[in-house]
């Protein structure tokens, strides 16, 4: 039997069924706790697990294109800051003032590392260059996610900037990663074998830290704070958020001459946030807060970044090899 074309991937039905889980039954008391050591268990082998896959050779083969990784990353930690703070006098009107945190939230975090090079990988564009820069944006974005976050919270109240916060998400997310690169010489080959048991750790240890934050929002009155209008608003509000940013990164690495293939790096890898390392991430961040509300937009805005950039890779994919008019040339004179 085939799957129906409107129904969403299996971890989109996961993570809806994980909300639901969390809105009709909350973790709280001591099952809250246990939850909570087990979540961040999950995080660290996550991490290490990732730190472990990621090969050296495909870092230095795309670590010189310093140029390109550059755009990544002020597109990334500048340009979507920015336009979190420039689109102000659109999105408050649309959405609750914690949504909107939220989004500015979303606006401070690193980009996806899988998805982002499996659709460069579908587009055909610089592989290399997008494993390189998927990557150092999560390893910086330990680092200069909690400062940009703290830089756009700040002045709304939402959270108050410490080198505490650093030194939690070094510990819980950088350790684990470095622990995986050193390991990689004895255990490199066995990830390199069993990537689906790394897929399962990916979504299972989101859907943990989903749940638990969810529990918390949930117990702190989340639906009853939050109308069903705005829901529907930061649906808008973030296709409207993607929309801008893919348009800047397309036309933007055009101006800067780079050629296709980079430029699919830079659409993909500039234009995408991660749930991976965003929730985590809040959970050290909003301790006390009702991280739920927080990390809503960054929900909503992932799946809305993966139906979107399937379809733009598809359409590059589609584009004529550059060997094609060279072929058929000789076709023509033979």
């Amino acid at each position: 039997m085939t799957r129906p074309r409107f129904l969403p991937d299996n971890f989109t039905l996961a993570l809806i069924a994980t909300v639901i889980i969390a809105s009709l039954i909350p973790c709280h008391g001591q099952g809250a706790v246990a939850f909570g050591y087990i979540t961040n268990f999950a995080v660290g082998l996550l991490f290490f697990l990732h730190g472990a896959k990621l090969s050296r050779e495909a870092v230095i083969a795309g670590a010189t294109h310093w140029r390109l990784h550059l755009v990544v990353m002020l597109s990334t930690f500048v340009m979507f800051p920015l336009l979190g703070l420039l689109l102000k006098p659109l999105l408050s009107p649309m959405v609750t003032p914690e949504l909107y945190m939220g989004v500015l939230f979303l606006c401070a975090l690193p980009s996806t590392v899988q998805s982002s090079i499996a659709f460069t990988a579908m587009a055909r564009g610089n592989v290399p260059a997008a494993i390189c820069s998927a990557s150092a944006s999560n390893l910086f974005g330990i680092f200069i996610t909690p400062v940009v976050a703290g830089l756009l919270l700040g002045a709304h109240g939402g959270m108050n900037f410490s080198m505490d916060s650093v030194l939690n998400i070094v510990m819980q997310l950088l350790l684990p990663f470095i622990a995986g690169q050193i390991a990689r010489k004895w255990i490199g080959g066995w990830v390199d074998r069993n990537k689906g048991m790394l897929k399962f750790v990916d979504q299972g240890s989101i859907l943990l830290v989903v749940y638990t934050a969810f529990s918390e929002a949930v117990i702190q009155g989340l639906w009853h704070n939050t109308p069903l209008p705005a829901l529907g608003a930061l649906l808008i509000v973030n296709a409207i958020l993607l929309a801008v940013v893919l348009l800047l990164t397309t036309y933007g690495s055009r101006v800067l001459g780079f050629n296709k293939e980079d430029e699919i790096v830079i659409v993909f890898c500039g234009s995408k946030k991660s749930l991976a390392s965003g929730v985590p991430i809040a959970n050290v961040l909003f301790a006390g807060h009702a991280v739920g509300a927080i990390v809503l937009p960054l929900m909503l805005f992932h799946q809305i970044q993966l139906m979107t950039c399937a379809v733009l890779a598809q359409r590059y994919a589609r584009r004529p090899h550059p060997e094609a008019p060279v072929a058929a040339e000789i076709i023509a004179k033979s």
